[in-house]
C-alpha cells in the first residue's frame, strides 16, 4: 500500500487529515499529538542530538524498519479496526506538524510515498499557532535548556536558539516560517509526481469540489463522509470574530518571502469560491408543496444533528421551513390537542394554545400556537422513538434497551425489554430504536442486533437487525439492514431499511419484508396521509457508524431532506431536500389540520406573554 503524509500548518493539516480518514480503503494513524514516529526511543535521542524535530534521509538506516513498523502498528480503517497487514491494496495514511520537518526521511524511508501540502493563508496559519501556544494545550518539549519563554509548543524547528527572548508573536512567525520553507524546500526536491498542493481556504468554501479532485488525485473513493470536518471549520470561522493581531501583522511583514510563496501555492491549488447562501438552505418540488396543501397540514421534523425542530408549511405556493431550537431532537408523539419530543435529557410537551394563534406576527397568518406545557427530566438515556399507546407515552430507551413510560417521581419507569437482554442498565445493547402501535396498544419495536454487549450490535449492522413483537416477544423478522421507524398503517406493518434505503412493507406470515421503493439517503422517520408515505432521510456522514452499509455502496452522494412515496406504486411525488446545514433527520410526523402553525421556544416572549386559565 502506498503511504501518504499531509503536511503544513497544525490545525490546517488536522482538518484535512481528519476528512481523508472517512474513506473507504484508508487506513489512517490514530497518532494525533505528535507522529507515528515519535514513540520510537531512536527519534527521541535524534532529536536530542539534532536539537529539533528534523529527520533526513540518512537516518533511514539508523529508524527506517522501525519506522514502517510504527505506522502500521498506529493504522486503523475508518471502523476503527486495527490494521492487520492483509490489506493489499488501499492508503496509509499519516500527518502531523513534525513531518513538515521530515519529508526527506519519509520519501527515502516509504520509496512510494506520496505527500499533500496545506498551503493556508499565512496570517490564519499564524493566529491558530499563536492560539495553540497560549493555550499550553501543544507543549511538546517542557524542559528546552538554553530557552527563555513559554515551554515550547508545537515542533521545535531548527534555529530555535535563535528565537530565545523575543515576543511570543515573533516565536510563532519564525517557527511557522521555517516549517514552511523547509516542507516546501524538501517537497520540491522531490519528482512532482510524488506531492501535490491543496488550498485550505479552497477546502472550506467548497469541501466536495476540492476533495473529489484531491480524491481522484489519491486513488480513493470519494465519499460524502469526507465532508463533515471541512465544513465544521468553516461554520467556525463564519461564526469567529477574527481579533487583529497586531503583533503578527508586524512579523508577517518581516516574512514576506515565505508568505509570496504560500500565497503562490494557493492560488495554483486554489478551487472554485463556496456560496454565500443560509446553512438552513432548502429546495423542494411544487408537488411536494401542493400535496401538504391539499392536506391542510404542516409536517414536523427533527434534526438531532444541527439541534433543530423543522416546521415544514405551505403557503401562497411558497413552502416555510420554520426552525426552533431544541437540545437533539428526536421522537416526536403526536396527539390531539399537541405533541411530544424527545431530546438529550428531556421530554418536552407542546400544547396548541388556539387563542395565542392569531396574534403572533405576522397577525393573522397562523392557525395553531405549540407552546411548551410540561417537561420531564429522564436524564440522558439516548431517547428515540415516542408514542402515545393506552393513554401513556412510550419512550424507546435506547441507552437501557427498554421500553419505558414515565411518572412524576421517577426519571423513567421499565415497562419491556428483549428477552436477550440480561440488564437494565445504560450501554445501548442491541440499538432499540422504534415502536409501532397497532389498535392503542405498543405491539412492534425495531433493532439493529440481538446482542446483549453494549455496543455488540455495531459489528453485524448492517444485516442483524430485527422487528420483534412486544406482545410475545418473539422476532418475527430478521436480517435487516438497520431497521427503523416501524408503522402500522392501513393494516400491514411498514418499515425502514435504513441501511439500504428503503421504504419496506412487511409480510408477518412469512417473516420477510418487500421493497417498496429505494431511496438515495438514509431512510429513517416515517409517517402516512393516505397513500402517501413521508420518509425522512439523511446523507450518514459517520463513517464509523455507517461505513460498511449497502446503502453507501450504492451511492456515493446521500440526500438530506423529506421524501413523499407513493405507496401503492412505490414512486416518488416530490421531496423536501436540505442542501447544507442539515445532514440528518430522525423523525417526521404530521400535523393533520394546522397548515401554518407556530411552535414557540422555552424562553421566547410568547411564552413569557401567553396564559391559559381554568
Amino acid at each position: 500500500m502506498t503511504a501518504v503524509f499531509v503536511v503544513g500548518p497544525p490545525a490546517a493539516e488536522l482538518r484535512l487529515r481528519d476528512s481523508l480518514a472517512r474513506a473507504a480503503g484508508v487506513w489512517h494513524s490514530t497518532v494525533r499529538a505528535a507522529t507515528f514516529l515519535d514513540s520510537l526511543a531512536d527519534v527521541e535521542a535524534l532529536a536530542r542530538a539534532r536539537e529539533s524535530h528534523r529527520l533526513i534521509a540518512e537516518d533511514v538506516a539508523a529508524i527506517g524498519d522501525a519506522a514502517r513498523e510504527a505506522l502500521e502498528a498506529s493504522l486503523v480503517d475508518r471502523e476503527g479496526r486495527p490494521y492487520d497487514g492483509a490489506a493489499a491494496t488501499g492508503l496509509m495514511l499519516a500527518g502531523g506538524a513534525r513531518l513538515g520537518l521530515r519529508v526527506p526521511f519519509l520519501a527515502s524511508a516509504f520509496g512510494d510515498a506520496r505527500f499533500v501540502f496545506v498551503a493556508q493563508d499565512p496570517d490564519e496559519a499564524l493566529r491558530e499557532m499563536l492560539a495553540s501556544w497560549r493555550s499550553g494545550a501543544s507543549v511538546s518539549v517542557p524542559e528546552l535548556d538554553g530557552w527563555d519563554g513559554p515551554p515550547w509548543s508545537l515542533p521545535l524547528v531548527p534555529g530555535w536558539r535563535e528565537l530565545s527572548g523575543w515576543p511570543l508573536e515573533a516565536v510563532v512567525a519564525g517557527q511557522w516560517r521555517e516549517l514552511t520553507d523547509t516542507a516546501l524546500d524538501d517537497l520540491e526536491a522531490l519528482a512532482r509526481d510524488r506531492w501535490l498542493a491543496v488550498d485550505h481556504d479552497a477546502l472550506l468554501a467548497d469541501p466536495r469540489g476540492e476533495l473529489r479532485r484531491l480524491c481522484e488525485a489519491l486513488g480513493i473513493r470519494y465519499d460524502q463522509a469526507l465532508l463533515g470536518p471541512l465544513e465544521d471549520a468553516a461554520r467556525v470561522r463564519a461564526m469567529r470574530a477574527t481579533a487583529r493581531e497586531p503583533g503578527l501583522e508586524a512579523q508577517l511583514g518581516e516574512a514576506e518571502t515565505t508568505v509570496a510563496r504560500v500565497r503562490a501555492f494557493q492560488r495554483g491549488a486554489a478551487g472554485s469560491p463556496g456560496s454565500a447562501e443560509s446553512p438552513l438552505r432548502s429546495v423542494y418540488t411544487a408537488s411536494f408543496e401542493q400535496g401538504l396543501e391539499r392536506l391542510g397540514s404542516s409536517l414536523l421534523i427533527s434534526t438531532y444533528q444541527t439541534g433543530k425542530l423543522i416546521c415544514a408549511r405551505a403557503r401562497g405556493g411558497d413552502l416555510n421551513t420554520h426552525f426552533r431550537n431544541f437540545q437533539k431532537p428526536m421522537g416526536i408523539a403526536l396527539r390531539p390537542d399537541g405533541f411530544a419530543l424527545g431530546t438529550r435529557t428531556e421530554i418536552w410537551d407542546m400544547r396548541d394554545m388556539p387563542a395565542v394563534a392569531p396574534k403572533v406576527e405576522p397577525a393573522g397568518t397562523h392557525d395553531a400556537c405549540y407552546l411548551p406545557r410540561n417537561r420531564h427530566v429522564t436524564g440522558d438515556i439516548a431517547i428515540h422513538e415516542l408514542t402515545f399507546a393506552g393513554g401513556e407515552l412510550w419512550v424507546v430507551a435506547t441507552a437501557f434497551s427498554c421500553l419505558a413510560t414515565i411518572d412524576v417521581d421517577h426519571s423513567f419507569v421499565p415497562r419491556w425489554k428483549p428477552p436477550f437482554i440480561s440488564a437494565l442498565a445504560p450501554g445501548d445493547r442491541c440499538h432499540l430504536n422504534g415502536l409501532a402501535v397497532v389498535d392503542d396498544g405498543v405491539r412492534y419495536v425495531t433493532a439493529l442486533g440481538t446482542t446483549d454487549e453494549p455496543g455488540g450490535w455495531r459489528p453485524g449492522k448492517a444485516s442483524g437487525g430485527v422487528i420483534m413483537d412486544v406482545t410475545s416477544s418473539e422476532i418475527v423478522v430478521s436480517g435487516l439492514s438497520m431497521p427503523h421507524s416501524p408503522r402500522w398503517h392501513d393494516g400491514r406493518l411498514w418499515v425502514l431499511e435504513s441501511g439500504k434505503g428503503e421504504l419496506c412493507v412487511v409480510d408477518l406470515d412469512s417473516g420477510r419484508s418487500e421493497t417498496v421503493a429505494e431511496l438515495p439517503g438514509f431512510t429513517r422517520g416515517l409517517t402516512f396521509a393516505g397513500r402517501t408515505a413521508f420518509v425522512g432521510l439523511s446523507q450518514i456522514r459517520e463513517s464509523s457508524t455507517f461505513g460498511d452499509l449497502p446503502l453507501v455502496e450504492r451511492l456515493e452522494e446521500r440526500l438530506c431532506g423529506v421524501w413523499a412515496v407513493d405507496v401503492v406504486d412505490g414512486t416518488v411525488g416530490g421531496f423536501l431536500r436540505f442542501d447544507d446545514l442539515v445532514q440528518e433527520v430522525f423523525d417526521v410526523a404530521l400535523l393533520p389540520g394546522k397548515r401554518y402553525p407556530e411552535i414557540a421556544e422555552p424562553g421566547s416572549t410568547a411564552v413569557a406573554s401567553s396564559f391559559e386559565l381554568p
